[in-house]
């Protein structure tokens, strides 16, 4: 269905600002993506929106004009909003001039396949959406199976992170759980566990990488957990040639992640 929406105080335009937060999204299980070409990649791996939120006034594209044909085709909403509307549900001062709300995706561990992928990312506590984001492009730069968040980590479904994921959150699988679910699944199978570590590590070039190889960090400010690093199978460490101490997560992820992709022959 296509229609207009003027007015700010619309029980639409509520609801679709109200995806902004975690409790709200949780509760109608849908987020918010947004820009042409975020849509475009979701529309290229399967993914269409629901509902698609459009600016008055944009220029004409032609991906555009097949996102909309296909949301309609599919039965989906169409709405055209003026930009400050727009601005409003996306919490954008300077928005796009489109965005979708999508269905969340089941991210429980058991839907994951280890050895559909050589490596898959793991991620411990991470808090910062837009490091979140980041290792999802990561994975996608580096062939990974996907996203395994251990713990209390940040919504990989808010707006933040979707927008730093650039797409990757539609191409990576994305699995949510406690750690001791993870340790118990991961050992019901194949699967190497290596950590960036300090911890009776080796250097992360001379590293004996197996896959499936499951590339794990920790949180931002405290690194993993003594109890996670000795569960590993691996514990590597990278050289600090300045006066910092330790690289941010999502860094260290994609360091590693490369390395093994290498050491793999990916």
């Amino acid at each position: 269905m296509r229609r207009t929406i003027t007015g700010f105080s619309n029980p639409t335009v509520k609801a679709l600002r109200a995806l902004r937060e975690k409790k709200h999204r949780k509760a109608a299980q849908r987020f918010l993506a947004e820009g042409l070409r975020l849509l475009t990649d979701a529309r290229e791996c399967g993914h269409l929106p629901e509902t698609l939120v459009m600016a008055t006034g944009r220029d004409p594209h032609p991906l555009l004009d097949a996102l909309e044909s296909e949301v309609l085709a599919a039965g989906g909403d169409v709405i055209e909003t003026d930009a400050e509307i727009l601005a409003k549900i996306t919490g954008k001062d300077n928005p796009q001039a489109v965005a979708g709300v999508f269905a969340e995706f089941d991210t429980t561990l058991t839907t994951l396949d280890r050895n559909s992928a050589k490596i898959w990312l793991v991620a411990q506590a991470l808090r910062d959406p837009g490091n979140l984001g980041t290792m999802l492009r990561t994975g996608d730069a580096v062939g990974a199976g996907g996203l395994i968040l251990l713990d209390d980590c940040a919504d990989p479904f808010s707006v933040e992170a979707v927008r730093a994921s650039m797409g990757a959150v539609f191409t990576q699988r994305i699995a949510q759980t406690r750690w001791e679910d993870f340790i118990a699944w991961l050992r019901r199978g194949e699967g190497q566990l290596v950590a960036a570590s300090l911890r009776d590590a080796l250097p992360y070039r001379e590293a004996p990488y197996a896959a499936p190889c499951f590339v794990m960090v920790g949180n931002e400010s405290r690194g993993l957990p003594e109890a996670y690093e000795l569960a590993c199978d691996l514990r590597v460490t990278m050289p600090m040639k300045g006066r910092a101490d330790s690289l941010n997560a999502a860094v260290a992820a994609a360091v590693l992640a490369y390395e093994v992709l290498a050491k793999l022959g990916g």
